[in-house]
């Protein structure tokens, strides 16, 4: 794995915690960016909800990657996404990587750093080298 993405999150987990406490972690993190996709604010979700904000971070941290795309919001001003190619088969630390590389290339988006080139994780490339 690589270390450099280890130190980035470590980093980011560093600047959140300022914000959020500490204790976070890739899952907290998600739930975070589920909300602030959603764009309503803290409020108390239901179970339901809570996963739906989780399915709403994974599709939006994923997207820059070509696996979904946002098609709009519903009623309720819920993101929706089409679901565009599956993940290569990862075991859990590879998807552990996969995900932080991402929540961080989306943190870089969100604090306008230049992500124009986002290269594919490093996790990965081995199967799209494979193909």
């Amino acid at each position: 794995m690589d270390y450099a993405i280890e130190i980035k999150f470590k980093e980011l987990l560093a600047e959140l915690d300022k914000t959020f406490g500490g204790g976070l972690d890739v899952q907290s993190i998600l739930f975070l960016i589920g909300v602030q996709e959603l764009g309503k604010g803290h409020k108390n979700f239901s179970k339901r909800e809570k996963t739906e904000l989780m399915h709403v971070a994974v599709c939006t941290v994923l997207e820059p990657y070509g696996y979904y795309k946002t098609i709009g919001r519903d009623g309720d001003n819920w993101p929706h996404f089409e679901f565009l190619k599956e993940l290569p088969p990862l075991d859990e630390r590879q998807q552990q990587h996969l995900m932080k590389e991402a929540i961080i290339t989306y943190f870089q988006a969100e604090n306008n750093e230049n992500i124009d080139n986002i290269e594919v994780p490093e996790v990965l490339r081995y199967f799209e080298e494979r193909e």
